[in-house]
């Protein structure tokens, strides 16, 4: 079983039409996660960095909403223009894109960034 240093889980939840509360299907949800497979196939870092559909995260008026393991840092209104950015400062480089998180994030403590990712390259 791989151990990954970081997981990513970005909200593709559709919910029915009308709705007050919005969704992260409507707001590209799947082109924002599809986006993240590519740059982190780019990088080579299968095994290492694995990007994954999420159902609801509960905090639909905020999408496309995706949060990063371990750390569990939230980002909000992530488009595709925002993710080669985000894998190369925060996924690769460990620093938090903070333009992107979501408010109140105690837990971090202030943090504003974590570990920088290790890649042992093959040969």
């Amino acid at each position: 079983m791989p151990h990954l240093q970081r997981h990513v889980f970005i909200c593709v939840n559709a919910r029915e039409a009308g709705g007050t509360k919005g969704c992260c299907a409507s707001k590209g949800g799947a082109k924002v996660r599809d986006e993240f497979k590519k740059r982190l196939a780019a990088h080579k870092l299968r095994g290492v960095v694995r990007a994954n559909k999420a159902g609801c995260l509960d905090q639909c008026d905020a999408g496309v909403v995706m949060v990063v393991y371990p750390e569990q840092v939230w980002y909000q209104g992530v488009t595709i223009a925002d993710v080669d950015e985000i894998v190369e400062r925060h996924i690769i480089g460990g620093e938090y894109v903070e333009r992107l998180m979501m408010p109140d994030q105690e837990h971090l403590a202030g943090a504003t960034s974590g570990r920088k990712l290790r890649v042992v390259q093959d040969g």
